[in-house]
């Protein structure tokens, strides 16, 4: 991934030169930092000279010069919803994941509560040995019955379950083909298998064929990841077609439905619903219980033969505390109401649609989306982003902007995530003044005349 502007529109020399007056800010520790003997590398114990600390400082000191107000970890007074309470102020939200509202449900809420009057907040130890419940169980019965699988396994982390499910299956001799916009779990799984990591383009099952032909023969084994509903796009893949790649080329499959769940379909059982395709053919589907089960974790569900395996191979699994209970019966209820308030996924869809379709209207750049629950508004830049993010907060919308390095430079946006609890008239609000304040922000210098002068003041 190639990116001429550099971060924050910074060429690499500005980069430098501005990464040296940070450098020159810190406290020396030449004494700590010496060559070993024999010619080996240099030693250095300073976390300050971490590559990924100084960008991090680089950032920082760019969006100061910027005027640009730090988006992220903003503290919550309360439960977010449609609206959320930080710093004692009310804001119209769309940065949470709440997508079909049942975050805060009654039902749910005493679900968990139950469950810890019976089991305590924790378990204990890992389930292979003294950690199972009934409750987990019965949550990835539920789990494997969205999908027709013959058993399920859920797991104490979402991110943590394709990494150890991936490192798990797969080994040097192997290779994982994935979409070029996979989640970074996927990436890190991957990593540590040892396996072989090809990357296709974005949703084109034709060049990942391709690209798997050439190489399967030198390869014992072969997993082609993909995602049901991408997070930051919010777009969708052709299943049928991966299914059919997949048994083509003597493959399994894993969909990754962490945002599809409670999203896709017309009773929010995900990808497979949303294009008609038997959930059997999928080999591994994978999903969190974070988004629309407003708890904590993640899952597989597939063959029996794959869940027994894992349960008593995989690291993540073995070498785990199991589940919270509170998680694992806040997870269960949410799914149980999900499957009996199917009118929960259209008012989610009918919002997100609404909220895309005026953002286009309006002349804002949405991308991909297919209008459920994700809507990225492309800004060009993460100066733009950055300046918009701000200006929306400062009047009372909550939205985080998505920067290099997480997408390239020209691919740098707003992120809205649409809820269930939406009204109408909060998104036509929305809308209208993301349109005023983005337009506000393209008359306004772009920020680089900016940081030439701070990166000027270092000269010398």
């Amino acid at each position: 991934m190639t990116n001429d502007g550099g971060i924050f529109g910074l060429t690499a020399q500005a980069k430098a030169r501005l990464l040296e007056k940070l450098a020159s800010h810190r406290i020396s520790r030449a004494a700590a930092t010496a060559t070993r003997k024999g010619g080996g590398p240099e030693v250095e114990d300073d976390f300050e000279n971490l590559q990924g600390y100084r960008e991090m400082r680089m950032i920082r000191t760019a969006s100061e010069a910027l005027g640009i107000a730090n988006p992220f970890f903003k503290v919550h007074d309360a439960m977010a919803g449609a609206e959320t309470s930080i710093g004692n102020q009310t804001y119209l939200n769309f940065s949470s994941y709440n997508y079909v509202g049942l975050n805060g449900d009654a039902r749910v809420t005493a679900a968990a509560k139950a469950a810890i009057d019976r089991y305590g907040t924790s378990v204990g130890a890992s389930r292979v040995v003294s950690g199972e419940r009934g409750v987990h169980r019965e949550l990835e019965q539920a789990l494997a019955e969205v999908y027709n699988a013959e058993d399920c396994i859920a797991m104490v982390s979402g991110h943590a379950t394709n990494v150890t499910v991936i490192g798990t299956l797969l080994g040097p001799q192997d290779v994982v083909l994935h979409d070029t916009l996979i989640h970074n779990s996927v990436l890190q799984g991957a990593l540590l298998s040892g396996a072989t990591r090809v990357a296709f383009p974005h949703n084109d099952p034709e060049a990942a064929d391709r690209l798997l032909a050439g190489i399967r023969s030198r390869h014992r084994r072969a997993l082609v990841v993909i995602e049901g509903h991408y997070s930051m796009d919010g777009d969708t893949p052709d299943l049928a077609a991966f299914i059919a790649l997949a048994r083509r080329q003597r493959a399994w499959l894993l969909v990754d439905e962490a945002h599809a769940i409670g999203v896709l379909g017309a009773t929010g059982m995900g990808i497979a619903e949303h294009c008609g395709v038997d959930p059997r053919e999928v080999d591994l589907w994978m999903g969190t219980l974070s988004k629309t089960l407003v708890s904590c974790g993640g899952y597989i569900a597939g063959r029996r033969s794959l869940v027994e395996y894992l349960k008593f191979q995989a690291p993540g699994f073995v070498y785990s505390v199991g589940m919270s209970p509170p998680n694992a019966a806040a997870a269960l209820e949410a799914l149980r109401i999900l499957r009996q308030e199917p009118e929960r996924v259209a008012k989610l869809n009918a919002n997100s649609t609404l909220f895309r379709d005026r953002a286009k209207a309006a002349g804002l750049d949405t991308g991909f989306s297919v209008g459920a629950s994700i809507v990225p508004i492309i800004t060009g830049g993460s100066i733009r982003a950055g300046r918009l993010s701000d200006a929306l907060f400062r009047r009372g919308i909550n939205v985080q902007p998505i920067l290099f390095p997480a997408v390239p430079e020209p691919l740098a946006r707003l992120r809205f995530f649409l809820s269930s609890l939406h009204t109408e008239d909060q998104i036509v609000h929305a809308v209208e003044v993301l349109a005023e304040e983005n337009a506000k922000v393209g008359t306004e210098e772009s920020g680089l005349k900016s940081l030439s002068k701070l990166i000027s003041a270092t000269k010398g």
